[in-house]
């Protein structure tokens, strides 16, 4: 059996958190080199024991007390013991991805709709506590690299963030539609919320940025035509949003009339109809109501034009009637005082 001598491991990329040593056979007086931004832990029976800081570390009872304490290493020689060795990749990973694996489900209540809500964003972690990453994390795997760790608390960030994208458009009523001015905002609450999280695990969070939060395509597509008209309603029968349906399904009968008259019988003749048709339509049923209105009031204003003729003209029969000598001056000059009263 060979005993170790030196250790070292230089990692060929930045993604590495973790690397076990392949070999356990080590002995008192072997080197261990620890680079700038490295740590050196110790386990042994599942236990992380000493940790070893960036310099060049040559094996003694001194250095590694509690290993000593575990196995009973004796004094000086070159002992031979075995134990594993974990470098722990100390640096800082800003640039790490996530997004949503799937939408989110979230009622809009300032548009009445529910939207399916998509984000994607990065975030920056470090390991803080070597001992507690070790034991809870990697367990008995060789590495741990950052798709580990993205995989590993990916559902943890997701959680989070449906949490505080939620709250602020069903609690704070920011519409899915506003919700990119306030992406700092957001990005600050959800960093808050995991972090402590992570810190069970030994994980320091630096950073988390929230980069998008969007809806599908298709969704804002039906949002819009909403939108449209409803304002379509608004503008053409002034009447609220509640019910802007009936007025836009009473706008569409109208306008298809409009374009298709039927034989004998113009926009007028089908609009006649659809007045009675209007009944269950709140548009049509207000429409038909102020035609009927109309109608009476012209048709009063004529019987009047036909009882109470113009005093003008009432002066002019007046008048004939003298000369044809059916009235007397008398009667004339009474009747005309009452007529000229009237004006």
């Amino acid at each position: 059996m060979a005993f170790i001598d030196r250790v070292k491991y230089d990692s060929p990329d930045d993604t590495s958190f973790v690397w076990k040593y392949p070999s356990e056979d080590l002995k008192i007086g072997s080197q261990v080199i620890v680079n700038e931004g490295q740590e050196v832990i110790f386990v042994k029976g599942g236990q992380a024991l000493d940790i070893l800081g960036p310099g060049t570390h040559t094996l003694s009872t001194g250095n590694i007390p509690l290993l000593n304490k575990l196995i009973n290493l004796p004094f000086g020689g070159k002992t031979p013991f075995s134990a594993e060795l974990w470098y722990i990749n100390k640096t800082v990973k800003r640039d790490l991805k996530w997004g949503t694996p799937a939408p989110i489900q979230i009622m809009d209540n300032t548009i009445g709709f529910p939207v399916s809500a998509r984000s994607f964003g990065k975030w920056g972690t470090r390991i803080e506590n070597s001992r507690s990453f070790v034991t809870q994390i990697v367990g008995s795997q060789l590495t741990a690299d950052d798709n580990k760790i993205t995989e590993y608390f990916i559902g943890e960030i997701i959680q989070k963030l449906s949490n505080t994208i939620a709250t602020a458009i069903n609690v704070n009523n920011i519409s899915i539609l506003q919700i990119t001015t306030s992406l700092n905002e957001l990005s600050t609450f959800t960093y808050e919320f995991i972090k402590k999280e992570f810190e069970r695990f030994g994980l320091e969070v630096v950073n988390f940025n929230i980069e998008s939060i969007n809806i599908p395509s298709e969704e804002m597509e039906k949002i819009q035509n909403v939108f449209e008209k409803t304002l379509e309603a608004r503008e053409l029968s002034k009447v609220q949003v509640g019910g802007a349906f009936s007025a836009i399904k009473t706008f569409e009968v109208l306008n298809a009339a409009a374009e298709n008259p039927a034989d004998g019988a113009g926009v007028g003749g089908f609009l006649g109809a659809g007045i009675g048709l209007g009944a269950g339509l709140p548009l049509g049923s207000q429409m038909g109501q102020q035609m009927n209105i109309n109608q009476i009031q012209a048709n009063q204003e004529t019987q009047d034009k036909d009882e109470n003729p113009e005093p003008v003209a009432r002066l002019k029969k007046l008048k004939e009637m003298l000369e044809e000598g059916l009235i007397t001056d008398e009667q004339f000059s009474q009747k005309r005082e009452e007529i000229l009263k009237e004006l």
